[in-house]
């Protein structure tokens, strides 16, 4: 039990705080985080549904079974993933207010933000069915070129979407007599990174850059009419990767952009690459992640139930 001289504090805190606004306090905490533009409003939105928690429930000294029930309800509605990236929001907030002064106690301490699998969510392809969606796409028109070029380049190199992006004309250079593109991946500030552009890949790009006719600016640019020739955003790249998928006859949750990098690596692996092989091409920082590729197919190739099956049945 807390003493009177605590209670006393955080009631004095939670005074000040009201007075200055929680829009104010938001805006105090997200001036602090030392993040790229985008986790900010990562942070910014996450905050939001807590606040409102907040106000719908009346709840003007925050302990922890709040911070419990709050993560209970969204686990209501909204994916694991989801719910844990709000909860460390909360976390980040209440360790900022505790250092501010703002707030005596921290009353997310210890709360658990849900498990999440290690496997991954999100489908990769067979070799077929990538070969039959790249098939799929009419390349004889300037928008065909590039998605063909885009997919293409996403399965053949394991890229993100936001690295397709980024990429620039210039970033298309030659190492050691190969085509390469220097990449800005995920959290990196500089193009240090490369793959290597095999002949099919190279030939898809090159195609389109001639059809398209601009020899500078993004690699990769919108066919629209509101912003033809601008750089194009994750969303669009992934809407034309989901798009060519359903054109195909591929439409699942689980098939999503991020499923051609599944597929890059999974075909890698298949090769007869190495797993440090592997971490590499995909430009992994922690060998733990691309591991899970490793243990995803030593499970696919395990057949203890078609055992079973013939012991039982036989």
């Amino acid at each position: 039990m807390k003493g009177n001289g605590t209670m006393t504090m955080i009631q004095a805190t939670n005074n000040a705080i009201r007075q200055q606004g929680i829009e104010d306090l938001n805006a105090r905490f997200i001036a602090y985080l030392d993040a790229k533009p985008r986790t900010v409003e990562t942070y910014r939105k996450a905050l939001k549904p807590f606040f409102n928690f907040l106000a719908d429930n009346d709840i003007r000294t925050p302990q922890r079974s709040d911070i419990i029930a709050y993560r209970e309800m969204l686990a209501e509605t909204l994916k694991p993933s989801t719910v844990r990236t709000y909860l460390t929001t909360v976390k980040l907030f209440f360790r900022w207010a505790v250092q501010e002064g703002l707030y005596p106690l921290d009353p997310t301490e210890n709360v658990k933000g849900p498990q999440l699998t290690k496997n991954h969510k999100k489908k990769a392809l067979t070799a077929n069915q990538a070969r039959a969606i790249l098939a799929s796409i009419d390349t004889t028109t300037l928008q065909g070129k590039r998605d063909y070029a885009i997919l293409t380049l996403m399965t053949g190199g394991g890229l993100r979407c936001i690295e397709v992006a980024r990429a620039n004309l210039e970033d298309l250079e030659t190492v050691a007599d190969s085509p390469v593109l220097y990449l800005q991946g995920k959290g990196r500030d500089e193009r240090a990174e490369y793959i290597k552009l095999t002949g099919p890949v190279e030939t898809a790009i090159r195609g389109y850059l001639k059809a398209r006719g601009r020899a500078t600016g993004p690699l990769f640019a919108s066919t629209s009419n509101n912003n033809r020739g601008q750089r194009m955003t994750t969303r669009s790249i992934s809407g034309i990767v989901k798009t060519r998928f359903r054109a195909a006859g591929f439409d699942s949750d689980r098939l999503t952009a991020h499923s051609l990098r599944h597929t890059a690596a999974t075909l890698a692996l298949l090769g007869g690459a190495t797993v440090q092989e592997t971490q590499q091409f995909l430009r992994h920082s922690d060998i733990n992640t691309t591991m899970v590729y490793a243990q995803n197919l030593k499970r696919a190739e395990n057949t203890s139930e078609a055992r079973i099956s013939a012991a039982l049945f036989a």
